[in-house]
């Protein structure tokens, strides 16, 4: 499956510069709160994450009953996709995921002389599209949309359902979660993998119409969390200012190395997130891929063919790692 392109290394112990992964570890607190309900992982949690389901109604002022909770955004991304992903319109480059899933698709093309930029003013919706998806921040280029013509789009296109996946909004961009009361076709999905550091516990939610919802929930696990993996959404969530003093750090750390790149002569695209698109024309991205593993640097070649070879994506790692990667890409270009 092409979406394997989007996960991390798995037991890769070498520096990775994927997407998917934050260099940083959970916070501290959230590591203690799972550790003090390991030893209750003879239990289920409450159904549907009720506590988790709670705090996120309250934190970002919708119904409870609008949420979905799931091992991870990518079921919930999946679901959603098979109920309503039969005709989808994508804004390209984007998740692999999507066109994976999708039954059919159009596409609108983000271009690079553009810096991947766009106005979702100018965003045109063929007719009988079921879904149409709005990354924000978009992935794999890590740029913003300004979300302030949605509301536009949603009320001139009542007949198809616009899903907003959030899963970088910890780091940059504008949220639209608290707008899905609002709008019967307005889908929204998130992630604490990202920003939050919490890949590996598996947590994902999304905000959706009361109908939708109660599809998801009856249709899947009832306890879709694992105890510590609950426990550690939930401390991570209570300290958000540290979460956005982390991703400061991170944009800075990108921005360096992507300045980084620029002095080899790569052309690396700007973001507000920690990963960025950069194109080592006319260096095949692929060739350079597999020299850098052999140095024990794990990237992988974006393999968008509109785009070009050159592409890559570029995640920052920690400051010594991005270093060792800077001196053994100038070595071999």
């Amino acid at each position: 499956m092409t979406s394997l392109q989007e996960k991390g290394g798995g037991t890769f112990q070498g520096i990775k510069l994927l997407l998917c992964e934050n260099p940083l570890p959970p916070l501290d607190e959230a590591i203690a709160a799972a550790r003090v309900e390991l030893p209750r992982s003879n239990s289920y949690t409450e159904p549907y994450s009720a506590p988790l389901r709670q705090f996120l109604s309250e934190s970002l002022g919708v119904p409870q009953a609008l949420i979905h909770i799931n091992a991870g955004s990518e079921l919930i991304l999946r679901e959603l996709f098979a109920r309503l992903g039969g005709r989808a319109h994508l804004l390209t480059p984007t998740y692999a995921l999507f066109p994976e899933i999708a039954g059919a698709y159009t596409e609108t093309h983000l271009l690079p002389e553009r810096d991947f930029a766009f106005d979702l003013e100018r965003l045109a919706i063929p007719a009988g599209t079921t879904l149409a998806v709005i990354v924000n921040p978009n992935n794999p280029n890590g740029g913003t949309f300004d979300m302030s013509p949605l509301p536009g789009l949603l009320a001139r296109h009542p007949d198809t359902c616009f899903l907003v996946d959030e899963a970088f909004i910890g780091l940059a961009g504008e949220s639209v979660a608290h707008l899905v009361p609002h709008y019967s076709n307005l889908l929204v999905t998130r992630t604490l993998s990202k920003a939050h550091s919490l890949a590996g516990f598996r947590v994902g939610y999304a905000v959706l119409p009361q109908a939708l919802a109660d599809d998801l929930n009856s249709h899947n696990d009832a306890y879709p969390l694992a105890r510590a993996s609950q426990a550690a959404a939930l401390a991570t969530l209570q300290y958000e200012d540290k979460i956005r003093a982390r991703a400061a750090q991170l944009r800075a750390w990108t921005e360096q190395l992507a300045a980084e790149l620029r002095r080899l002569g790569v052309r690396a695209f700007p973001s507000t997130t920690y990963f960025f698109l950069a194109d080592f024309a006319p260096h095949d991205a692929a060739v350079l891929a597999a020299r850098l593993r052999e140095h024990d640097i794990l990237i992988k070649p974006l393999n968008d063919a509109r785009l070009g070879p050159g592409y890559m994506r570029v995640t920052t790692a920690l400051p010594e790692d991005n270093a060792r990667f800077v001196a053994v890409l100038e070595a071999l270009l």
